[in-house]
């Protein structure tokens, strides 16, 4: 089955409306490629060549010509976002069975400073087990909060 569109013309034009044959194209790719476009891809070339050779050039035509000299970057795969939902599918039937930390801050006018609000909520009745108010807030806050909570527990003694 035959392509559609037509066979490629084997120039492009200046901005001086003056035919550059594909073959004098391809020189300036493999020339810019040796100076400081080493690591663009075709788009960047494509721009690469209207500001420092005035080529009326689209960047599919950069494309098949950078083909044609084997020179394509490897196509960039975009990796997928996963969605982290920890409380999710999970069935939730009395208090301390999943527990929450929420870090808020707030501005002190006055002083010109930041505090720091973090809480332990129990996600079945969305209450605040205990919390830890600082100037500063960091894993060892953290640590030492849930160390206090599950020592206060029922479930640590059990």
């Amino acid at each position: 089955m035959k392509p559609k569109g037509g066979k490629p013309r084997g120039y492009s034009l200046d901005k001086e409306y003056k035919k550059i044959c594909h073959e004098q194209i391809k020189e300036f790719i493999m020339e810019s490629i040796d100076g400081d476009v080493a690591n663009y891809g075709y788009r960047k070339i494509t721009y690469h060549l209207r500001k420092h050779y005035k080529l009326t050039i689209n960047h599919k035509k950069v494309y098949r010509l950078c083909k044609e000299l084997g020179i394509l970057k490897d196509q960039r795969v975009i990796k997928h976002k996963i969605k982290r939902c920890i409380a999710i599918n999970r069935t939730i039937t009395g208090s301390n069975q999943l527990w929450e930390m929420d870090i808020k801050y707030g501005y002190i006018h006055g002083e010109d400073k930041f505090f720091y609000l973090l809480n332990l909520i129990d996600v079945f009745d969305r209450s605040i087990i205990d919390y830890h108010m600082g100037f500063h807030c960091e894993a060892k806050d953290a640590a030492a909060l849930l160390r206090k909570c599950l020592m206060r527990s029922d479930w640590y003694r059990t």
